[in-house]
């Protein structure tokens, strides 16, 4: 296996953008259990961001982390995003702060966050990369990096731009892999071009690769008794040039499941490969909206739409025919004013969707299925 870091022990990370919940806070008690169960399995890679779970990912992270555990025992990666700044004078206050709410004095991994062609302009026009490489010259980083959610050409405008970059986090799974919208594949080529390591993000797609169509289920329960996910996060970190896997674990069972198989990482079998190509083609064929929950679209909205919700329950009515899907729409995801049609068409969501969602569109889908 290829090594790009000491320091990194195993290719599975702790992605903690879903934790898990007790209402609207953070479970710590369930959280330190998991976080204790992943360091005694010997994995130590943990990945968040200022606005994770509304803002209560980094704290939950020195509650349940790095309170309890000495510094060389984890790898902490954070990362820069457009949301939080607009000039460059507010890049290292925030910087700052992210050090104190997460309990350090410095981050392993410090990422440019989801740059695509517009974001990258404006982190430009901010010298945003200019001051994190001055944050590692003063020892408050190791190692600089991007997280990136846009077409292959425009990596590679930015590695080009930048040669500085140590490390690139890409969306990447099995469906995602040949998706024209996505272009996972020829975006990891490109950061195997450039000789950058890869940190590989949603590769579970949000969860829609753990509730498989029953066509897909049955060429998974055939191979055996492995999980879902593991079969998902198996395929990425199988890619010689895919440093880690980041996984957003968000029960005991999640984490017992995802470190039993990679603890002693084995690639897909080709009996394996050729099973999950099946399960793409089914996907394929189900035309769902290729939403991923991350609910950045969410901290834009003006009306408070709970848009990834709605389009859940889209992706539901048509894969199930359920009816309680009406029950969630209209009795648990909306409310007056934050239905699918008040949407006040702003484009906001749009412009930071990662998957760049045509979402006015949708939500004009979500209301002739719902409120008819």
């Amino acid at each position: 296996m290829k090594q790009f870091y000491p320091e990194v022990q195993k290719k599975l990370g702790f992605g903690c953008m879903r934790l898990p919940m007790n209402g609207d806070e953070v479970d710590t008690t369930e959280m330190k259990k998991m976080v204790d169960l992943f360091l005694e399995r010997g994995f130590n890679y943990f990945d968040t961001a200022h606005g994770y779970v509304g803002g209560k990912s980094e704290p939950a992270l020195k509650e349940c982390l790095t309170s309890r555990y000495p510094r060389e025992k984890y790898i902490l990666t954070d990362k820069l995003s457009t949301h939080h700044f607009n000039k460059e004078e507010e890049i290292r206050p925030l910087f700052e702060s992210q050090l104190e709410a997460c309990g350090v004095d410095y981050f392993d991994f410090y990422l440019m966050h989801a740059q695509d062609e517009n974001i990258f302009a404006k982190f430009e026009r901010c010298n945003a990369y200019q001051v994190a490489y001055g944050f590692k010259a003063e020892g408050k980083i190791k190692h600089f990096g991007i997280s990136f959610h846009d077409k292959a050409h425009v990596l590679e405008k930015i590695l080009k731009a930048h040669p500085e970059i140590e490390v690139v986090q890409i969306q990447f799974n099995y469906v995602d892999f040949e998706d024209p919208s996505v272009e996972s594949r020829k975006v990891y080529e490109v950061c195997e071009k450039y000789d950058k390591p890869v940190i590989v993000m949603e590769p579970i797609k949000g969860g829609s690769l753990l509730t498989l169509p029953d066509e897909a289920q049955k060429l998974y329960d055939a191979l055996g008794s492995d999980s879902n996910a593991s079969y998902a996060i198996r395929f990425a970190a199988g890619f010689e040039n895919i440093m880690m896997v980041l996984s957003g674990m968000s029960t005991v069972a999640n984490m017992e499941d995802n470190t039993s198989y990679m603890q002693d990482f084995q690639p897909l079998s080709e009996k394996e490969k050729e099973a999950v190509m099946k399960v793409v083609e089914i996907f394929k064929a189900q035309n769902l909206i290729p939403c991923t929950a991350c609910r950045y679209c969410m901290e834009e909205c003006p009306k408070g739409i709970s848009i990834p919700n709605l389009f859940a329950l889209l992706n539901a009515k048509n894969r199930f025919g359920n009816w309680n899907t009406d029950y969630y729409y209209n009795n648990i995801h909306t409310s007056e004013g934050r239905k699918a049609s008040d949407c006040l068409k702003c484009g906001k969501c749009e412009r930071i969707c990662p998957q760049h969602l045509q979402i006015r569109d949708l939500l004009k889908d979500v209301a002739a299925e719902f409120e008819h």
